[in-house]
């Protein structure tokens, strides 16, 4: 199948159709079939491959961006790579989110994976669709000879129109946050490096902004969840995974504020991120940063081991 003209597979039922794509295996789409709306982002540049990408010179994040749609795995980094990693071939937040997967796709289920040649990984990730629900599964399997650490986070972003200023409500089951360490962007409205307790919001009404926030998921509760709703729209849609799996959402937020292309001032999106990192950082800020409020930053893969970790999505009427 073609989805804005990148290569796909897709599964459906009454109530939802879920599109993921081949290059990147970013899930692009779980369509609302009653309202007509996917609450996932879709940049406003046009899409394209990720092996179609070849630009001499070019961004580290150029090519992740070039093919960026929905919700994409950050693996096996949690944003940009150091020096040494970015002239080996690693872009911003890995191979996850830019390599070939192999896809089988059911009536309502739907299997897919990768091998992450820099990163020695084996990735899988399988969705089943009940009703409103994705039921999704992902491991991730070490072909490597050592223990190393890892970031893996899902980054689902929001678009227009669920998202929309001043008016999309947020809840989420966090009991700490803290502000990015420096200015995120040129309209950061947050102060740096700040401690605050998360509470039900509303997405900005300004007219330009940018921010980042780490949150710890509650330590109390063996899940964790966010969720958000559109009240004009009479949609909500939300995620919930096990705490233990990925105990820190970060929340991300692109209003108006980046100028330079492909951003070009014109997106609008937000990235509910959740992971076992509480910061888009490199690999060794990662390890050097240790743990945020007394949990772990990262997530250690043995040698030859495999982890596991299962979450879910929902989109249904409010």
């Amino acid at each position: 199948m073609s989805y804005r003209g990148r290569q796909s597979a897709s599964i459906e039922n009454e109530q939802v159709r879920v599109t993921v794509l081949r290059e990147g295996g970013h899930i692009a789409e779980i369509l609302h079939k009653a309202t007509g709306v996917n609450p996932l982002w879709t940049p406003p540049w046009p899409s394209m491959e990720p092996s179609a990408f070849h630009a001499s010179g070019a961004a580290v994040d150029a090519r992740l961006l070039a093919g960026i749609i929905g919700h994409n795995v950050c693996l096996d980094i949690f944003g940009g790579p150091s020096e040494e990693e970015a002239a080996a071939g690693m872009g911003v937040h890995g191979e996850g989110p830019v390599v070939p997967y192999e896809i089988e796709a059911w009536a309502s289920r739907l299997a897919m994976r990768a091998a992450l040649p820099l990163a020695q990984i084996l990735f899988e990730r399988t969705i089943e669709l009940r009703d409103s629900t994705l039921e999704i599964r992902e491991s991730v399997v070490s072909l490597a000879a050592f223990d190393r650490p890892i970031g893996w986070t899902q980054h689902v972003t929001l678009g227009p129109p669920f998202l929309e200023r001043g008016v999309t409500e947020f809840r989420l089951s966090a009991t700490r946050a803290k502000t990015f360490e420096t200015a995120f962007g040129a309209d950061d409205y947050l102060e740096p490096n700040m401690e605050f307790a998360p509470a039900p919001h509303l997405f900005t009404a300004a007219a330009k902004s940018s921010a980042f926030t780490a949150h710890l998921m509650d330590p109390a509760s063996e899940q964790a969840f966010f969720s958000a709703r559109h009240p004009g729209l009479g949609l909500e849609f939300g995620y919930r995974w096990r705490r233990a799996d990925f105990p820190w959402l970060g929340i991300w937020e692109e209003n108006h504020s980046r100028l330079a292309a492909p951003w070009n001032g014109e997106t609008l999106a937000r990235g509910m991120e959740f992971g076992v990192s509480p910061f888009p950082e490199t690999r060794r800020q990662m390890v050097d940063r240790g743990t945020l409020f007394g949990v772990p930053a990262y997530r250690w893969l043995p040698a030859g081991g495999r982890l596991e970790a299962r979450y879910s999505a929902l989109v249904t009427t409010a």
